[in-house]
Parts: structure tokens; C-alpha cells; sequence
């Protein structure tokens, strides 16, 4: 049973899933860091890398995130895993402990912390409102496990050990460099008849001068020594430990520790985008389809960029973008630094979010079950290389053409940037033509206007400036005609380098040395 998965054959994929060729060129690869930091036991990476195959898996996801969102039942599920990490350090303790008993006694405690972890989360379950169906399969299962023999025994075991551990007394005798180990007979507690006599003595509370010391879980060779002696007065209560430890070996539930990983995935996905939301940015659970139709999205922004924006208090810009009928490639255009690469990375990043069945950055979206993410972001020249950049360019591309199917996405960021601009509209307008024949999504970012033109497969996406201040960005990317000569012009009247204003001023200056 998963709280993760539908298709045996999607988790499988995800088991052994490397970091995907396009991570680094949509800046996912920190976001996987940061959720999965502090989370390093769990091993998730490969679930946020791993990207769904139908939307009845996507929507299965996103029926656990909504009711994840009940902020009860998330920290329920959030104290069941830390019980669940204390089991395993008390076990893995065990294992290092030299002494049998002491050994044993570890692992009574690790039980006992994993059936009030299994209870606690049964508890949390059941008071629960679930819509979604792995957690209200996974709640039957888990009722189901309380119920059974295997986990009754375990509790009502651990309870007849652990009472039984609690009526073992005994004193020891230490003299003569000798440690003498006894039965306890009624004698009296000379430790408490101590402290009666010098509670009379005692004052107002001061400040303590003792010095502190590492309580460690292993034992000396002389508590070792006491303790088998203790065994040996009270070899029913140890046997008792013994036949435990024999009968329970293996406790753990493999579906208890599958949904503890499991659900970090969520847990973690929600605990990386709670900031984001404070500060009033949107995430939606998008509309996704395996077919090429209308694609959107609304208030979206760069994910990884949004993390550090807000952790700075710096306002994020969202944008929007949609495509209808025909249209399948947006051209971005506009000044440098403008926002078009990371809003080239944005459609990206929401594509891959949308797959792992996540809310992805928006009010709004509707999106392609891609079945494969190829980008191509401008590198600098490899000295290395003796091939050159331009043709590095081709190889890239032409290896993506090559592999890319109608339900891919491409994002392609300043191709061509080493060549001429006549060569750039050439080989730019042969590859999105390609692109437009293969039917495939696409987002490119371009310096080449005409490239925005090529037909109704194509909307021009230009990065915008303010109107009275030309050199100062927007960061918002809107869908109009693209105007990069207005652009330029508005640049050069601002500093005086129109035809016009520097014909006024070399006139100007001429005139002056005439007259001098």
C-alpha cells in the first residue's frame, strides 16, 4: 500500500531515478536540496525527480496534499514520524551495544516508542476528515494492524517485560574492592536517610558549581559485571527479556515504514512552500493532460527564485502565459535582464511540478503530462572545444529534435547568440518550424523579433520596462506584438543617442570651437 504511488510500475521508476538532464537550466536541482534537507534518512530526492506517467496518478497526489492542508492532521503525521526516527536511532543503538541485556532493553523501549507512534497516528486518522484515497486506505490498514494479532501481542509483550524489569530490585555491597550483588531484602535506603538529615541544613537556592558529564548509552566493564549478576538472581525476568527479543525481532510494519517515507514527500513539499504562501504568493493543484491542447497558467512564478526572493522580503513578480487552438511555442523577447530566462524557467519548472502531482506557483493552470523535458540554455564558449559554439548549438538542438515526441517540452534559452543576426533568424526559424512540424510545446527566449512571427503556431511573449524610465525592468512578461526597435529607441532618446539629439549636439559643439 502507498500513499505515493497507483502503478507499481511508476514506483519501480522512481526507485533508481538520477537527476535529470534539465535540472540545472530550470534551477530545480536547489529546491530538491532544500526539500530534502533535514530529510537526508528518507531519501527523497528520487521522488522529486521522478515525474508520473497518467493524471489519475497526479490526481491521487493532490487528494493527499488537500487533506495535508488540515493543519491537525499534519502535524499528527509529523509527531508519528519523529516517533517513528526515535525508533530506529533506539535500534540502531541497540546494535552497537555490547552487552546482551543491555541490548535488549534498547530494543523493549524501541518497541514500545513504535506502538505508541502506530496508536498516536491511528488516533489522528480516525478524527480526521480524509478526502483523498490513499490516506483513507492507508487509515483502514492502519485500524486493521492495531487489531491484529501481531501488533496486540507486541504491546501487551511489552508491557509484561517492562513490569517485570520494574519489580527487579537488588542492592549492592562495595568494599574491599569487591561489588556484591543481592536479592533486596526490605533493607533500608541509607540514600534517602542521608538527604533527611541534611534537609534541615538546607538554604535558599544557590548558584550550582557541578560540573556536568556525558551520560553514555554503553555501559563500563563493572556495570556489566552487576548486571549479570542481577540476571543471575532473577533468571525468569530475564528469560522473559529473552523470549521478547527472540518473538519480536523485526517488529517494524514494512507499510508503517513505507508511509513514513512516503509521506515526507508531502510533508516536506508543504513545509518548503509555507513561507511563499505567508507573503501572499498563490500555488493551485493544476489541470493536467496528455494531450496537446490549451495551455495556461496564471499569478506563476520561478519557484526556486520566490524561495530566496521572499527570504530577502523582495517582492516577486508572477506572470502569465497561456496557449489556445494552434498555438504551441511562446517567443520571448525583450531587454537583458528583464526577466524572459526566468520566466523561460517558470513554464519549466511548472511543468516538472505538475507531473510530481504537486500545487504548482499560480491561481491558476492547465498544463501538458509531458513525457519528456529537453532544454537548451546558452553555455559559454569551451575553450576545450575546438568544435566552437555555434556548433555545439547544433549538436544540442539537433539531439533534442531527434528525441523529442508531439508531447514534449522544450525550453530554449538565447540560441544562437555566437553567430550574426541574419544567421540567428536562419537557423531560428528553421528549428521552431521543426518544433511547429513536430507539434511539440515549446518556450523560447530569443534576441531575433521576427522569430515571434512565423505563423499562428507562435505568440510573442516581450518582457516589459517602465514607460518613463526605459533602463528600469518590470520583471512582468506580457503577451503582445514584439517590439524591440521601440524598445531601443526609447533607450537611446533617454541618454541623447537618437540621430537627431547627437546631430544636435555635435552641431552644438561644432558652432562653439567656429566661434572661439
Amino acid at each position: 500500500m502507498s500513499v505515493l504511488f497507483t502503478d507499481p510500475a511508476e514506483q519501480a521508476a522512481a526507485t533508481a531515478q538520477d537527476e535529470p538532464a534539465y535540472f540545472a537550466d530550470l534551477n530545480l536541482a536547489p529546491v530538491v536540496a532544500a526539500l530534502t534537507t533535514g530529510r537526508e534518512e528518507y531519501e527523497l530526492a528520487p521522488f522529486f525527480r521522478s515525474r508520473l506517467w497518467n493524471p489519475g496518478s497526479i490526481a491521487f497526489r493532490h487528494e493527499v496534499f488537500r487533506d495535508l492542508e488540515d493543519e491537525a492532521l499534519a502535524a499528527g503525521v509529523a509527531e508519528f514520524a519523529e516517533d517513528m526516527r526515535k525508533t530506529r536511532h533506539r535500534l540502531a543503538l541497540a546494535h552497537q551495544l555490547r552487552h546482551r541485556y543491555q541490548r535488549e532493553k534498547w530494543s523493549v523501549d524501541a518497541a514500545d516508542t513504535y506502538c505508541r507512534a502506530v496508536s498516536g497516528l491511528e488516533g489522528v486518522l480516525s478524527g480526521a476528515h480524509l478526502g483523498s484515497r490513499g490516506l483513507r486506505s492507508f487509515r483502514d490498514r492502519v485500524s486493521d494492524y492495531m487489531h491484529s494479532k501481531r501488533f496486540t501481542s507486541l504491546v501487551a509483550d511489552i508491557r509484561r517485560v517492562r513490569d517485570r524489569l520494574a519489580s527487579v530490585h537488588y542492592c549492592m555491597n562495595i568494599g574491599g574492592g569487591k561489588v556484591t550483588v543481592t536479592r533486596y531484602a526490605g533493607e533500608a535506603d541509607y540514600g534517602a536517610e542521608v538527604l533527611a538529615a541534611f534537609e534541615k541544613f538546607k538554604q535558599a537556592e544557590t548558584k550550582s558549581y557541578r560540573v556536568g558529564h556525558r551520560d553514555l548509552a554503553a555501559m563500563n566493564h563493572v556495570e556489566e559485571a552487576v548486571l549479570d549478576r542481577v540476571a543471575l538472581l532473577f533468571p525468569d525476568v530475564f528469560a522473559l527479556l529473552d523470549d521478547f527479543c527472540v518473538r519480536h525481532r523485526g517488529f517494524l510494519d514494512r507499510t508503517m515504514e513505507a508511509f513514513d517515507r512516503e509521506v515526507q514527500f508531502y510533508l516536506a513539499y508543504l513545509e518548503y512552500i509555507a513561507p511563499l504562501k505567508a507573503a501572499g504568493l498563490a500555488f493551485c493543484c493544476p489541470s493536467v493532460s496528455e494531450r496537446s491542447g490549451r495551455v495556461l497558467g496564471r499569478e506563476t512564478f520561478d519557484l526556486a527564485l520566490a524561495g530566496k526572493l521572499v527570504a530577502e522580503r523582495t517582492p516577486v513578480v508572477p506572470n502569465d502565459f497561456r496557449l489556445d487552438g494552434p498555438e504551441r511555442v511562446l517567443v520571448v523577447t525583450g531587454p537583458n535582464q528583464g526577466g524572459k530566462t526566468t520566466f523561460a524557467r517558470t513554464v519549466g519548472q511548472l511543468h516538472h511540478l505538475a507531473a510530481l502531482g504537486c500545487p504548482v506557483p499560480g491561481t491558476e493552470a492547465r498544463l501538458l503530462l509531458c513525457d519528456q523535458i529537453f532544454t537548451h540554455f546558452e553555455r559559454g564558449e569551451n575553450l576545450k572545444d575546438l568544435s566552437g559554439k555555434l556548433q555545439d548549438d547544433l549538436v544540442r538542438v539537433h539531439d533534442i529534435l531527434g528525441r523529442a515526441t508531439p508531447a514534449s517540452l522544450v525550453v530554449m534559452n538565447e540560441v544562437f547568440t555566437s553567430t550574426t543576426v541574419d544567421d540567428a533568424l536562419v537557423l531560428g526559424t528553421r528549428v521552431l518550424k521543426k518544433i511547429i512540424d513536430l507539434g511539440l510545446l515549446c518556450v523560447c527566449v530569443t534576441f531575433v523579433d521576427e522569430l515571434s512571427r512565423l505563423g499562428e503556431s507562435t505568440v510573442s511573449m516581450v518582457s516589459t520596462v517602465v514607460p518613463d524610465n526605459p533602463a528600469e525592468r518590470t520583471f512582468r512578461v506580457v503577451r503582445r506584438p514584439a517590439d524591440g526597435l521601440s524598445y531601443a529607441f526609447a533607450v537611446a532618446d533617454k541618454y541623447g543617442l537618437t540621430y537627431e539629439r547627437l546631430r544636435e549636439r555635435i552641431t552644438a559643439r561644432t558652432d562653439g570651437r567656429i566661434a572661439s
